[in-house]
């Protein structure tokens, strides 16, 4: 019967990026139709779509080959299995090494596999290439951050906030206060491509970087990536390769120690995949922010340019968090500690510099640009 018919095997590539030595990408095979999250859908056809990213099952022992082209030639091409979680894990040595592009851009690279039917299937993956121009790159967290989720903290506050995730569409959520411009600030507007410059109409696959990369660590399920990346496009906040969890219903997913674990791992792999370029860290008092910020600064001396956290959990910091904040400051590293962005931008006034839309002093800010104007 029709009905039985099982879904089809759907590989969900993630947002990948790369070094000139390393190239890094994530994707999962799932057993789905294809969903995508449309502006101007209808609300049962909305809440479907967000059903399914929830509703699919994974495929292990999935074989899928990954190939990068250049002009004329293959640049890459590899091939990995999915786990029984169904997630394919692509890290691969470039040898010899890859040429940087002058801005950061996003780099397509082609997913395939075998289907059902026996004929071959594919995806288009994007992966990000900083610049040969990149001093600063932002590794930002998105929980309680850009958007309250309401999916991590316990069990309550899941079946509190169950609607939000469920309910709310991608651009119907509300973006934290001051986010939007502070973010575009910090990203440094966007990179103007050559069919931009030519009039020439983008291909709906691409994807416009900007001239700050950008990188988000959360600890939100992978199920939710193309819901975040909507949102994402929807307020006009930069993109960035997103680094989430795989979420099982026990502990380990739900506990405090492991959202800052998660987060401690990723801030270190990101940082060991760039030495040449330094970093703002944007997070908040919770989910172990705090302590993997101050971790990176120790660990990386002179990598972390700021510290940004935002304050939301209404709940005075611990003795482990106030030292970690300590440490922060000891090592020298601007730190801004407040409850909105508007006291993110005072904190930038009070050292002497004006925000309010002025990208580049706050980019001094936070390279740490030295503003004594020259003699005579």
């Amino acid at each position: 019967m029709a009905l039985l018919h099982p879904a089809p095997v759907h590989v969900q590539p993630y947002f990948g990026f790369r070094s000139r030595h390393r190239l890094q990408l994530t994707a999962r095979a799932l057993r789905q139709s294809a969903r995508h999250f449309e502006p101007g859908a209808n609300r049962l056809r909305a809440i479907g779509t967000m059903l399914g990213q929830f509703a699919s099952r994974e495929v292990a022992g999935l074989r899928v080959v990954l190939r990068v082209d250049g002009p004329g030639e293959t640049l890459l091409a590899a091939e990995a299995a999915s786990d029984a979680e169904g997630f394919v894990r692509f890290d691969c040595p470039l040898e010899p090494a890859w040429d940087l592009p002058r801005h950061p851009a996003w780099e397509a690279a082609e997913l395939t596999w075998i289907g059902a039917d026996g004929g071959q299937a594919g995806a288009t993956a994007h992966i990000l290439a900083p610049g040969l121009d990149s001093r600063l790159a932002v590794i930002s967290d998105i929980d309680d951050v850009i958007i309250e989720t309401g999916i991590t903290g316990g069990w309550r506050n899941f079946a509190r906030n169950w609607r939000r995730v469920l309910a709310q569409m991608p651009t119907e959520r509300e973006i934290v206060p001051g986010a939007a411009p502070f973010y575009g600030a910090l990203g440094g507007g966007e990179v103007l491509a050559a069919d931009q410059q030519t009039g020439e109409r983008r291909s709906e696959k691409s994807i416009t970087a900007t001239h700050r990369p950008f990188f988000y660590v959360s600890s939100s399920p992978w199920n939710l990536f193309a819901y975040l990346v909507a949102f994402q496009r929807a307020k006009g906040l930069p993109l960035g390769p997103l680094l989430l969890r795989d979420w099982g219903l026990n502990r380990a997913t739900f506990g405090s120690a492991s959202h800052g674990t998660h987060k401690r791992e990723a801030i270190k792999a990101i940082l060991g995949l760039y030495p040449e370029l330094r970093f703002a860290l944007i997070g908040d008092d919770t989910q172990g922010d705090v302590p993997a910020f101050a971790e990176a600064v120790r660990t990386y001396p002179g990598r972390i340019a700021a510290v940004f956290l935002r304050t939301v959990a209404g709940e005075a910091l611990t003795a482990a968090e106030e030292a970690a904040i300590a440490s922060i400051r000891a090592a020298g590293v601007a730190l801004w500690l407040g409850d909105s962005f508007a006291v993110g931008e005072q904190f930038l006034h009070a050292l002497g510099f004006t925000p309010g839309g002025e990208t580049e002093q706050i980019i001094r800010v936070v390279e740490k640009v030295d503003q004594t104007p020259p003699a005579g």
